[in-house]
């Protein structure tokens, strides 16, 4: 009996633990670059390295064709930072956007332009793309940077419509075309006279960010600007 009453209360305790803690223990926090065990998900030496790579490079907008302000970005698309992206989005490493995210933190200029934004949305993907893909990398990045941040996240108010041919997959000329009308945008008065910020992984053409950001100034924001983890 004393047997079964001590198992009891082990049980007991252990029911107590917060999930976090369990969740924490089976799935620890690992470097995204090395891949080893780090409760920052960048190590120190990694960092350096990031570092090294690092732009944290503002272009400011002055084509009337382009719907967004400002271009925010980290890195250029190469290298280390090119086979990051890759795997993030294709190879099942989604936890790389605590890596991402950690390190822009990092950044005092950046993070004091970022905490200027009262919205922060995502570049959304396609349902069989979510569905591909198991997650939206633009959103994992969007939903941890607003913790840390005053804008507002907000998720589903601007939704992809169609799925499209891979942007990668095409030309120029035929990205803008592809992408033309796959966004729309709901609940228009949760952005109006908000500055918003817009968030993707890769900039190449600009062509999908400034289609989405179309669509959101039709809300009569007070400014749209983008920030991407890299620019091709």
């Amino acid at each position: 009996m004393k047997k079964v009453e001590n198992n009891n209360k082990i049980m007991r305790k252990a029911t107590k633990i917060p999930s976090q803690f369990v969740i924490s223990a089976i799935y620890p926090n690992i470097c995204g670059v090395c891949g080893k065990i780090n409760n920052e998900s960048l190590c120190k030496k990694c960092e350096s390295l990031l570092n090294e790579h690092a732009k944290f490079i503002i272009e400011e907008n002055y084509k009337e064709e382009k719907y967004f302000t400002k271009h925010l970005y980290i890195f250029q698309y190469e290298g280390i930072i090119r086979r990051m992206i890759l795997n993030y989005k294709f190879n099942e490493k989604s936890y790389l956007y605590k890596t991402f995210v950690n390190f822009l933190l990092k950044n005092e200029k950046f993070f004091k332009i970022l905490n200027s934004y009262d919205t922060i949305i995502p570049v959304p993907i396609s349902k069989q793309r979510r569905k591909e893909r198991g997650y939206n990398q633009s959103e994992l990045i969007a939903k941890e940077l607003s913790k840390y941040l005053q804008g507002k996240y907000e998720e589903k108010i601007l939704i992809k419509t169609k799925n499209i041919i891979a942007q990668s997959k095409l030309n120029k000329e035929q990205r803008q075309k592809n992408i033309k009308d796959a966004y729309k945008l709901f609940e228009k008065e949760k952005v109006k006279n908000k500055k918003v910020l817009l968030i993707d992984d890769i900039y190449t053409t600009g062509n999908k960010v400034n289609e989405c950001c179309k669509k959101i100034c039709n809300s009569n924001v007070k400014k749209i600007d983008v920030i991407t983890i890299a620019k091709d």
